[in-house]
């Protein structure tokens, strides 16, 4: 089967953007860059495309401008563990960007994320209804996910 390869567009931040993927993503790598030359329509030596890896996730980046901003959309989501790899993921991904409800935020350069730890699954697919609904409840009343507090949440059910 072909690879399926995410394929994102910037507002001429590209190399910009891949310096800060890979700084948060642990094993990625900028994999190479190709450059407008004379035959334009961008300007000669500009960043035109790139390949990167994020943790064994290849991306195509094109640096295309203002025309198509990301959208909640399309979002990644990050399964995490436990508490300390929402918190480092969340906090490093939000940092100049902004955050939404229930897990979502969107980074400095508009892409959105969902940070989602485990335990959040776990618990809103509960079968006992009555654990699922407040673990939901609790969710949405979240920014960030705090996995206590969705234990407290369902504590005694």
């Amino acid at each position: 089967m072909p690879a399926i390869t995410p394929s994102l567009w910037f507002d001429d931040n590209l190399e910009d953007a891949i310096g800060f993927y890979c700084s948060i993503f642990p094993n990625s790598t900028h994999d190479s860059t190709e450059y407008y030359t004379d035959a334009g329509p961008g300007t000669p030596g500009r960043a035109l495309s790139a390949t990167f890896t994020l943790d064994g996730q290849k991306f195509i980046g094109i640096n295309g401008g203002p025309l198509f901003p990301f959208t909640e959309a399309v979002s990644f989501t990050i399964g995490c563990r436990d508490q300390t790899e929402v918190d480092y993921y969340w906090d490093r991904l939000v940092d100049g960007g902004a955050a939404s409800q229930c897990g979502w935020l969107k980074d400095r350069y508009g892409l959105s994320w969902q940070v989602v730890p485990d335990r959040l699954t776990e618990l809103t697919s509960d079968p006992n209804p009555a654990i699922a609904t407040a673990a939901t409840r609790a969710m949405l009343g979240m920014t960030k996910i705090v996995v206590a507090d969705l234990e407290e949440a369902v504590a005694g059910l």
